[in-house]
């Protein structure tokens, strides 16, 4: 079994005044996603059907190359319904923003995001910048043009 994982430097800067909050980090050895915090300073509330902007309150920087995925954590979206809107998010190589979290509320009950809670996964992966070839016709397959539930159900 190979237990080697691959590491790549990502630079961190946080926000002025986020000091106090934990930086990013993994929460076992071989956790694919590191744990992303509220920096909002206020209690957000989030009702059902709402979405709300969350700052992380930090920056970012990724070695060309890779892109930076925002993921829901599977715990929230299980036991409140919280997930991340535009799943995944992807944060290119070249920003250099804060972070923000575009969270929605698809459960029954408001939710309260509180100031260092965790609410979403940051997860690097590395890109590829395609080479797009016109062509007239593309090869063919068995699939062909196959798709929306072409393989069982009907839509």
């Amino acid at each position: 079994m190979n237990n080697r994982i691959d590491k790549v430097e990502v630079r961190i800067e946080r926000e002025a005044g986020c000091e106090d909050l934990p930086l990013p980090q993994a929460a076992s050895a071989y956790s694919s996603g590191i744990d992303l915090y509220s920096a909002q300073t206020e209690v957000i509330e989030i009702k059902p059907g709402e979405r709300k902007l969350i700052s992380t309150g930090i920056k970012i920087s990724l070695p060309a190359g890779y892109e930076a995925q925002i993921r829901p954590r599977s715990g929230l979206a299980y036991r409140h319904g919280i997930t991340v809107l535009n799943s995944p998010g992807t944060i290119d190589a070249d920003y250099r923003g804060v972070l923000k979290i575009i969270l929605i509320n698809l459960g029954n009950k408001v939710f309260y995001v509180n100031r260092g809670d965790r609410i979403a996964q940051l997860v690097i992966q590395k890109v590829f910048s395609p080479v797009l070839i016109e062509v007239e016709e593309l090869d063919h397959t068995v699939r062909g043009e196959g798709g929306f539930g072409h393989t069982g159900m009907q839509i």
